[in-house]
C-alpha cells in the first residue's frame, strides 16, 4: 500500500475486481490504488490455485470478500453477482481484467494457428465475459457508477504472435462502446484502458515476448516500458468522480507508443541490440 498514497477519492464506494492472478497483475495494481483511496473491494478468482494467490493479496487491502467465478459458467456468474447483492446491496464500480487464449494460438501465423475452438474460447473469455459482467453488474450498480476493462494495442495494429487475442481485444473495445451507450442514461460510465506491455502472467504466454518489451521500450515516446502504477492511476481517474463525462473511451497508457509512426533510429537500434 505504501506505493499508493492514501486519499479519499473512493471513500464509501464498493466494487468488484475481476482478474487478479498474482502480485504482478495489472488488476492488482488497480486494486491497491482504489483501496488506498478508500474503496471497499471484492475479488473473484477461479479455482484453488488462484485462490491461494489472491486471498493474501485481498487480505492485505482489508478484504475478506472473495468469490470463485468461472466467467464461462452462467451459474457461477449468477452466484457471484447474487453474493455481491446479498452482502452489499449495491456496487459502485467494476474492474474487468480477464483475458485468455490458448498458448498454441499465440505463436506463429494467425491464419495457420487459429482454430475454431481457439477463436471461440478467446472471444468468449476475453470479450463476452465483459458483456456478461456488465449486464449483471449494472443491475446492482448505483446510477453514476463506472466500469473499466483492460485492452491492448494489438486490437488496432498487428502485433506478432498476439494473433487471436488481438481480434478478441478488438471485440472487447467495440463492446465497451456499445455498453457505454446502453448504460449512459443511468450515468454509468464504461471505458477501456489500453496498457502497454507489462510483465504479467498473461504476457508470459505470448511468443517473442522479450522482443515485444524491448521494442516497446525503444519505440515509445518516453522510451520506457509501461509502469503498472500509471495504469492504476488511469483506472482511478476513470472510476472516480474525476472521470465524470468520460465514457466509451479507449484510453492509452503506454508511454506514447501508440502515437509513434516511426521510432528514432539510434535508440531503437541500440535497444534491440541489447
Amino acid at each position: 500500500m505504501s506505493e499508493f498514497p492514501a486519499g479519499t477519492l473512493m471513500d464509501g464506494k464498493r466494487g468488484l475486481i475481476m482478474g487478479v492472478a498474482n502480485k504482478n497483475s495489472i488488476a492488482w495494481a488497480i486494486a491497491q490504488q482504489l483501496a488506498a483511496q478508500g474503496a471497499e473491494l471484492a475479488f473473484t478468482f477461479q479455482g484453488d490455485k488462484l485462490e491461494r494467490r489472491v486471498r493474501p493479496l485481498a487480505e492485505s487491502v482489508g478484504s475478506d470478500f472473495l468469490l470463485d467465478c468461472d466467467v464461462t459458467d452462467d451459474d457461477q456468474m449468477e452466484a457471484t453477482f447474487k453474493a455481491l447483492e446479498d452482502r452489499w446491496g449495491r456496487i459502485d464500480f467494476l474492474v474487468h481484467a480477464i483475458a485468455f487464449a490458448g498458448k498454441d494460438q499465440l505463436d506463429g501465423s494467425f491464419v495457420d494457428q487459429t482454430t475454431r475452438d481457439g477463436f471461440k474460447s478467446a472471444l468468449d473469455i476475453s470479450a463476452y465475459s465483459f458483456v456478461d459482467a456488465a449486464r449483471r453488474g449494472s443491475a446492482i450498480m448505483n446510477d453514476g457508477g463506472a466500469m473499466v476493462t483492460l485492452t491492448y494495442l494489438g486490437s488496432e495494429r498487428v502485433v506478432p504472435n498476439y494473433n487471436v487475442m488481438g481480434v478478441a481485444k478488438a471485440a472487447l473495445e467495440a463492446s465497451t462502446r456499445y455498453i457505454a451507450a446502453d448504460l449512459g442514461p443511468r450515468g454509468i460510465r464504461v471505458n477501456a484502458i489500453s496498457a502497454g506491455p507489462i510483465k504479467t502472467l498473461a504476457a508470459a504466454g505470448i511468443g517473442s515476448g522479450r522482443h515485444m518489451f524491448r521494442f516497446n521500450k525503444a519505440a515509445s515516446a518516453m522510451q520506457d516500458n509501461t509502469d503498472p502504477k500509471g495504469v492504476a492511476g488511469a483506472a482511478l481517474y476513470l472510476l472516480s468522480d474525476l472521470g465524470l463525462s468520460c465514457t466509451g473511451e479507449v484510453h492509452h497508457v503506454d508511454g506514447g507508443f501508440h502515437m509513434i509512426g516511426m521510432p528514432q533510429e539510434a535508440p531503437l537500434r541500440a535497444s534491440l541490440e541489447e
